[in-house]
Formats: structure tokens, sequence, C-alpha cells
């Protein structure tokens, strides 16, 4: 172990998640991080526990990092503030500046996490000042990024508990004595401005420049004579900020979506993104919804036209990035999100990476990239085509939450869950009955081929997706009227569909088997209807044909008797998992 990260905390559930996310993401994985809290009376100690950190007991600052060196195993020590973020490459930076300058302590330049000119010009002459006196005196208040060896620290007894106040510059005093400080001039930490807005410029320029000149003169001053406090109150339980955004292509998205909306929406501040049909629905339903561009697959005689799609995408792309990343940026540079939640929508995952927020993922696609699924070789071109999509829309998330009706193996089981489907409360309040109708839910409302092969059957059939209420012969129209269709899907035998994962996941819950024909050419539905088939819940096929439906019709009993086996506890292990999440990486 080369190095340990040491980070005192007292109530810090609101600014740890954001530094231990930035310290996963750098380059340099050589270490351990230490949390010695003390004792804490919010989620602090969970959050450190269940990123992977070792929490042990701490204290008063200087205590803290005393009990973070003595359980260290690395060969170099890093004490950090709670409230500060690395930057990109940072600590492979600062150790490799360490190293080759051969220091024996050094502290690190800041930069503001906020936009304020004034917090600005207040860093800058920070460092500027830090720099001009290093090789006078070693000095470096705030303990922004100490550096140093465990060796060099055990030699000058590590902090003075005694002190409540200026312990890290006390401490890179004596280390100065010893051995080489510098200010490092490459890395530089993000550090909050919490205080400034707390105690405002004048009161905490004041404290700091007291603080600064007794140092200078060599005297000591403590918290008390400052007014100085070590961590926060918990009294007020701090709301989690939260970027949701949904893809627009079809409805599973957005259903999935207000589902989950409705859990968070008391409990979190959340500002929606969803594109097409995705923001017309959930903007009746929430507040705070922007409209954003999103892809659409073109889609002919029941098929993917890749050509058309691409042609599409290529043609609008440079408007909708400038547009789409203006209105992100511009909102999340205000609203400053904990965490972005995506369900498979593609600038979120843009955003994430720019404003360097934690992302997790929550959709039914990442089951094709991240398990081991087994399909027909003859879909293998399909199943290419697929990954490449699904790739590239969503990258390194912080954690994969994918739902699904099947169970395929997980490829990352640190990163990866599978959970059941996430079902409206609609559904979940259905009493299913099995009634004598066939409800086919058709997408191209110009498929009259299905239209004439329904009509040869003495079946009942109630239709979706031709926009009209009608009845012809044993054929029933209706356009889609959400209490309607929850009615004649609760009280159907059976159900027609494509490969779509919300119906078919709502068939399978109520009981329903299931005939799937998916568009050719979309894996997705394809692999639903795979495993529908190897679940024994219904039927794969490619073309429907009157031998197909008949045959289907004559085994529903089968097809009954294997729906008996499923069960699903309602939303319960899936909500439950992404608040887990939102108090990992937001506290």
């Amino acid at each position: 172990m080369k190095l340990s990260i040491i980070i005192p905390t007292y109530n810090e559930e609101k600014y740890l998640p954001k530094l231990l996310y930035s310290i996963k993401e750098q380059d340099f994985k050589d270490y351990e991080i230490i949390v010695a809290d003390a004792g804490s009376k919010d989620s602090t100690r969970d959050i450190a526990a269940s990123t992977g950190c070792k929490v042990i007991s701490g204290g008063l600052p200087a205590i803290g990092r005393n009990n973070g060196a003595e359980s260290a195993e690395g060969d170099y020590l890093l004490f950090l503030d709670s409230d500060v973020v690395l930057s990109s490459g940072y600590l492979a930076s600062a150790m490799e500046e360490f190293e080759e300058k051969d220091l024996g302590i050094a502290i690190t330049q800041i930069l503001p996490l906020s936009d304020k000119n004034v917090d600005k010009a207040l860093h800058k002459f920070a460092n500027f000042f830090m720099k001009r006196v290093e090789s006078i005196k070693p000095h470096g208040a705030g303990c922004y990024g100490i550096l140093t060896t465990k060796k060099l620290h055990n030699e000058i007894n590590g902090f003075d508990e005694d002190l409540d106040f200026g312990e890290d510059s006390d401490y890179i005093e004596r280390m100065g004595k010893i051995s080489t400080f510098k200010v490092l001039r490459n890395p530089r930490l993000l550090v909050s401005t919490r205080r400034l807005e707390e105690e405002g410029i004048k009161d905490l320029a004041f404290k700091y420049t007291k603080s600064t000149i007794y140092d200078f003169r060599g005297k000591k001053i403590s918290a008390d004579e400052l007014d100085y406090n070590f961590g926060h109150s918990s009294d007020e339980k701090y709301k989690p900020r939260i970027i949701y955004a949904a893809c627009g292509e079809g409805m599973g998205h957005a259903i999935r979506t207000s589902v989950i909306l409705d859990h968070l929406k008391d409990d979190n501040e959340v500002m929606v993104f969803a594109s097409e049909r995705a923001y017309d629905f959930l903007s009746q339903k929430f507040d705070d919804v922007y409209r954003i561009y999103g892809f659409n697959t073109v889609y002919e005689n029941n098929a993917v036209n890749d050509k058309k799609t691409f042609i599409n995408a290529m043609k609008y792309l440079p408007r909708d990035v400038k547009d789409n990343i203006r209105l992100l940026y511009g909102i999340a540079n205000k609203f400053k999100p904990d965490l972005i939640i995506s369900d498979f929508e593609f600038y979120s995952n843009i955003l994430s990476k720019i404003i360097r927020v934690p992302m997790i993922s929550i959709d039914n696609m990442h089951v094709i990239t991240q398990c081991k699924i087994d399909v027909p070789k003859k879909f293998s071109r399909d199943k290419l085509k697929a990954e490449g999509v699904v790739r590239s829309f969503i990258q390194r998330p912080q954690k994969y939450i994918i739902t699904s009706y099947f169970y395929p193996e997980v490829k990352n089981t640190e990163k990866v869950s599978i959970f059941p489907p996430i079902l409206r409360k609609e559904i979940l309040e259905l009493k299913p009955v099995k009634g004598d109708n066939v409800l086919v839910y058709q997408t191209s409302s110009s498929n009259l081929e299905l239209i004439d092969l329904l009509k040869k059957f003495e079946e009942n059939f109630i239709i979706y997706g031709f926009d009209k209420d009608a009845v012809e012969d044993n054929l029933t129209y209706r356009k889609f009227n959400e209490d309607q269709f929850f009615e004649d899907l609760g009280s159907c035998k059976a159900v027609i569909a494509n490969g779509g994962f919300t119906l078919l996941s709502e068939a399978i819950y109520l009981k329903k088997p299931v005939l799937s024909v998916p568009v050719k050419g979309q894996f997705e539905q394809i692999l639903n209807a795979i495993y529908l088939e190897k679940l024994g819940y219904g039927e794969f096929h490619e073309q429907l044909s009157v031998e197909v439906l008949e045959n289907f019709l004559k085994n529903l009993e089968e097809y009954d008797e294997a729906l008996k086996t499923y069960t699903q506890n309602g939303n319960k292990s899936i909500l439950g998992e992404i608040d887990r999440q939102i108090e990992i990486y937001s506290g």
C-alpha cells in the first residue's frame, strides 16, 4: 500500500460522498481511505462504510488524523478535510511532484467550489500567499491536502492533540524543521465555500488573518477565542439534490421514471429532463420537468431502419448537443446536484462527466452489456449493434441498477444489481381475472395484415394502436385510455404484443400469457421475447401467422401454470436500493 488517505469527520453526510466519489475516479489506485469519525449523528459513518472506507473513531481534527495515521498501512499519508473534492488526476500528480522534489511535507493549491468572482479572488490570493511564504515559514491553514510520509509523521509524534485550532499549521511547521516543505504547483483541490457562506467574508477573513498573525509570531490561539467549530449540526435534515433524466423513446422509460419520481419527491429535490413522449407524460405529473432533444429509432414495416435512424440522428446532432448541454449545464450550475440518475438518457451521461457529479443508471437496457445473455446465433449481428448503442449512451456510471423479469448472470456484481421490473401503482393494485378476450397491443396502425389474420378466429380481440373506438365482428378497437387499458389487461386471458419491456413485465406480473412478435432488428425486444419463452410465460415468434396464433391459444393452460411461479413483492426492493445509492453518493 503506497498511500493512506485520512479524513476526519463529524456530521459530513452532505459533503463526504462528493469527496469519496472524486477519489474513486482517480487513475492512481494504490491507496486506502480511512475515515476517522467523531461520533457523527447523521449517516456519515454508514456512507463511509458502504463505499469501502476503513472507519475508525476520531475526535477533534488532530485526534482523528493521528488515529488515522496510526491505523494507516501506506508509506505516504494524505490528510484531507471532508468538504474538498479532488481534481482530475490529483493523486498521481501530487505523488509524482512530491517524490520528484524529494519533499517531506507538502500542501495543495486550492480552487473554490463556487462561480463567484469574490470567492475566486480570495482563493487565488490564498495560493499566492502560501507560495510567497513557503521558504520563509512553512504554513498551510485549513488542511488543504497535507501530504507527508508515515515515517516523518511518527518522528514528530503527529498532530498536537492539545490544539483545537491551528493544529495543521503547527504540524507543517514542525515537519518543515526536519524535512523539505513545498506548496505543490500542479495538483489542485476544489474546496467548499460553506464557511464563507455561513459566516460571511468579513468574519471569516478576520478569523484567518488573526490566526495567521498569531502563527507567524509563534503564538497559539484556541478555537474558542476564534469562535470556530468543527463539523456541522445535524438537526436539519439535508435533502439530496438529484437530476433525473429519461429517454423519450417509447413509453417504458417514462412510466418507470414516474414511479421512481413519486417515491423520491418528498425526501429529495429533483430536476427532471426528458425528451419526446417522456416529456409530455412526465410534465403532466410533476413540476420542474424540462424538455430536451433525444434520439429516435426509425421504424418501417415493423422493422428498424438502421440507415434512416443514423441519418436522422446525425442531421440533428449538432443542434441537439449544443442546446441540450447548454440547458442541462445552466440548470445544473445553479441547482448544484449531488447525483444524476439516468434512465438510458444520453445527455445526462455527458453532463455527469462535465460537472464531475456521480451518476447511477436505472433501466432494463443494460442487461445487454452487463449480463451474460444466451441468444441464438442468428441474432448475433443485432446483439452486437445493440451493445454498441447501449455502451455509447451510458459510460461508467457508479452503479447499474437493471430491471428485469429474467435474471442472467451478472458480469460485475460490485457495480451491477438486478431487480424485478418497476410497476405502476395501478398494476400493483389490479385484481386480475381470466376473461374471454385476448388483448392486442399494436404500435403500427398500418398493419392491416394483422387485422385480416385476427378476423379468421372465433376469439374476441381487444385492439390498441389504431387510434379509434370501433367494433368490427370479433374485433373491438380502443383509443388509448389508461384506465380502460388497465381494466382490459387485468381481465384478458392472453396478450399479443411486440417485445416492449413494460407491457411484457406488466402482463407477466398479472399472470397473462404473452405471444411476442418483436420489431425486426430491435434486439432489446428480441431478448425480452427469447427469455419470455425460455421461462415458459408465452411464445416468441418473428412472424405472426394463423398457425402460430392457433398453437399459442391451444397452449394457454401450460403458460398459466408456469406464470404461477412468478413472484414479485411490488417495487419495495428496487426503491430501497435507489434510496441506498442516493445516500451513498449524495449523503
